[in-house]
């Protein structure tokens, strides 16, 4: 008996063997990576003063609104630049689990329906990982308080400390940085502010989606109105677009995402309100009158003026904080004034193809406004622009630094960062993909099929004729329209003569077909007074 319950032992052993899940892929070769979120983008933790209890309060869902009114509301130190929580017994700490990437990849790991609305690196951890970057060895990750302005001391030497482990748990590589909307500012302030540790340590930065000039649609409207990240029903197991409000009007964060006044907007931003007035018979009507980003300064000291939150049965004036405004306006200028460090590589990707606010507008003709004091109360309508709906193209696209590459990707703003295409172009430029022919500008692969070089001399003629024959294949997931066989090649032709000498080229583009299109280059050169 007891010689059969070890064979069933030891059956039981192999059949666990065989449904161990494989060991993962790692690839030793990679150089290491840092994913740095945007805003909203990091688990926060509420650390008690007395206790040092830690406690999660964004992102959560039991009692998430009371939670982020008592925690992470907050008011702003002009003399600091921080701006720190009303409660002075709560300061706010990033947890550093998994080498930074606990903070960044699902924002509550407790959530189980709609998790999708709270994961930010979740699925790039997960594709990062299978192209064999190793948690702790190639891949870790930088969250930061949110609220802060982008170039806090604090944040800022947190930072350098964890560039410098990485290059040291990596054996001296040097770093490729990754980021996402609004941590693009903060890692380009950073650059700003010390050059020298990113040459040191730094290899690459790819930016995606960053509000390089701001995003006044969105920022106007959010500082009006306050902000929803969850849409729908979960809309109210969440914090409430007022708790936002009263949270973002203390933000340095939120002044620095305003639009940028010294840059030359193609589409310039404004901000548009619908005023009642009354002539002098005491008839009313309705006006339109838009706003600069300069002077809708005026207009949010207005609107905001008798603004203000009660916790703990105390009262707190929240106008419009021209102090983080100055905060903001500087920091603007460190950004504006960025340039990379030596030897360190840029790389901007950006979405497009989405209805993105540029210009926001309150009241219409027949609902005009009477009193601005109502706007923080009504709900605004947009002038959109092209972008991938948060930040506008011509932000993204206008970084002020010398880019590798730039590449537009259609898709949202959070949704980008699960893009397939995304990850391809990213696999590419980490060197993860081993593919030299891949274009990540257009998305295809460049395959040579045929490349012939001849070369002949005439003695009689005097002359040298090269000729030289190169096919490609352009491999792409995208296929033309349809009557495929309606289409007929492109042919073009190209000469070139001087003092004697002669060149001549005919390039093939035939039509697309099953992914794939065959091109030809038929070139041919003749050289006199060869000997």
């Amino acid at each position: 008996m007891a010689v059969l319950l070890e064979d069933i032992v030891k059956a039981v052993e192999a059949w666990l063997k065989i449904l161990k899940e494989p060991e993962p892929y790692v690839d030793p070769n990679l150089d290491p990576v840092l994913l740095v979120p945007g805003i909203a983008g990091s688990i926060l933790n509420a650390k008690d003063a007395e206790t040092g209890k830690e406690e999660r309060v964004w992102v959560r869902i039991w009692e998430a609104d009371r939670e982020f009114r008592a925690k992470l509301w907050c008011k702003f130190d002009p003399d600091s630049g921080k701006t720190v929580s009303l409660d002075p017994n709560i300061s706010i700490v990033v947890p550093e689990e998994r080498d930074g990437l606990y903070a960044i990849d699902c924002l509550d790991p407790d959530m189980v329906i709609g998790r999708d609305n709270v994961c930010y690196f979740h699925e790039m951890i997960t594709e990062m990982t299978s192209w064999g970057y190793q948690e702790g060895k190639t891949l870790f990750g930088f969250g930061y308080d949110f609220r802060q302005t982008n170039r806090l001391k604090e944040t800022m030497d947190r930072l350098a400390a964890k560039l410098e482990a990485i290059y040291t748990a990596s054996g001296g590589k040097k770093i490729t940085v990754i980021t996402h909307s609004m941590g693009g500012l903060l890692v380009k302030c950073f650059m700003s502010l010390h050059s020298d540790v990113c040459e040191k340590y730094i290899k690459s930065w790819i930016a995606i989606a960053a509000p390089f000039q701001g995003a006044p649609g969105y920022v106007t409207s959010t500082l009006l109105n306050g902000m929803s990240f969850v849409d729908g029903w979960e809309a109210y197991f969440f914090v409430s677009k007022w708790s936002f409000h009263q949270l973002v009007i203390e933000c340095p964060s939120i002044y620095e995402l305003m639009a940028c006044l010294d840059y030359e907007w193609e589409h310039a931003p404004l901000l548009q309100i619908w005023k009642e007035i009354q002539d002098t018979n005491g008839n009313s009507t309705a006006i339109l009158e838009s706003f600069t980003p300069i002077e809708a300064v005026s207009i949010f000291t207005q609107a905001l003026s008798f603004n203000e939150l009660s916790i703990g049965g105390i009262d707190i004036p929240l106008p419009f904080n021209k102090e983080i405004l100055q905060w903001a306006n500087k920091t603007r200028e460190i950004l504006s004034s960025t340039k990379l460090p030596p030897n360190v590589k840029f790389y901007n990707v950006y979405g497009t193809g989405r209805d993105t606010p540029q210009s926001v507008c309150y009241g219409s003709v027949d609902s005009p406004i009477s009193d601005l004091q109502e706007l923080p109360l009504c709900s605004a309508t947009y002038v959109n622009v092209e972008g991938d709906g948060t930040v506008p193209l011509e932000s993204a696209k206008a970084d002020g630094l010398d880019a590798e590459a730039r590449v537009g990707i259609p898709g949202e703003h959070r949704g980008i960062l699960c893009d397939k295409h995304l990850f391809r172009i990213v696999k590419h430029w980490l060197r993860a993909d081993h593919d030299p022919f891949y274009n990540p500008v257009n998305d295809y692969v460049i395959l040579p099929t045929l490349f012939e070089v001849e070369r002949h001399h005439d003695n009689g003629k005097g002359i040298d004729v090269i000729s030289l024959k190169e096919e490609w294949e352009l491999v792409s997931k995208d296929d033309q329209e349809e009557n495929k066989n309606d289409i007929q090649p492109m042919i073009g032709s190209i000469s070139a003569s001087c003092e004697g000498d002669e060149a001549r080229a005919t390039l093939i583009v035939h039509p697309q077909s099953n992914g794939k299109q065959h091109i030809e280059l038929n070139a041919m050169s003749v050289t006199a007074g060869g000997a």
